[in-house]
């Protein structure tokens, strides 16, 4: 299949912040007792800091503001955006198609910190949009990003490719009916 359109995942597909974010994840959990391993964490990827911290909360019988809890993360994390890389393997294939096919991101971060990133990059202007956990009811796994990020470019779902970095965002990929390219060997071999 020749894609008419390219859609990538930000955090750990374009943008090499998974370990800023799981930094900023331990300091916060540590301060309100909850745990959270970091094997929890990266198999987590592509679920809103509001979603996982509801999800922990319930298992641990805790009560938490969410909301407030996610909103000190994110504040964490932002701080540390200026230290984040490229991954770019990745972003040269958006490089390589920007002005030839429409190119979009589709991230479960929230838009703030998505397009922060995004624009620390230098990549912002080679995106027709950015789609965030905020602009879709339903998060990864659900397809409901992807098939936004399609909506906007125009493009039937069919005919998007995909890239991504966990298998919730792989999952999200296949269930919107898009061809899914998997980033972990590009950043498995950009570190070693």
């Amino acid at each position: 299949m020749t894609p008419q359109a390219l859609i990538f995942d930000c955090d750990g597909t374009l943008a090499d912040s998974m370990p800023l974010h799981w930094r900023a994840w331990k300091t916060v959990t540590e301060r309100h007792q909850i745990h959270f391993s970091e094997r929890r964490f990266y198999s987590l990827g592509g679920v809103p800091a509001r979603d996982i911290l509801k999800l922990l909360a319930h298992e641990q019988g805790r009560d938490l503001d969410y909301a407030a809890v996610a909103k000190e993360k994110e504040m964490l994390f932002e701080r540390s955006i200026p230290q984040i890389q490229a991954i770019d393997p990745v972003a040269q294939i958006a490089r390589d198609n920007h002005g030839k096919i429409p190119l979009a991101v589709a991230s479960g971060g929230t838009r703030l910190i998505v397009n922060e990133t995004v624009r620390h990059l230098g990549l912002a202007h080679l995106f027709q949009t950015v789609v965030t956990s905020q602009d879709v009811a339903r998060q990864k796994p659900a397809p409901d990003i992807y098939l936004e990020a399609a909506r906007r470019l125009g493009v039937a779902p069919e005919m998007c490719r995909a890239y991504e970095d966990t298998d919730l965002g792989m999952e999200a990929i296949l269930s919107a009916g898009m061809d899914a390219v998997d980033v972990r060997p590009l950043l498995a071999a950009k570190r070693s």
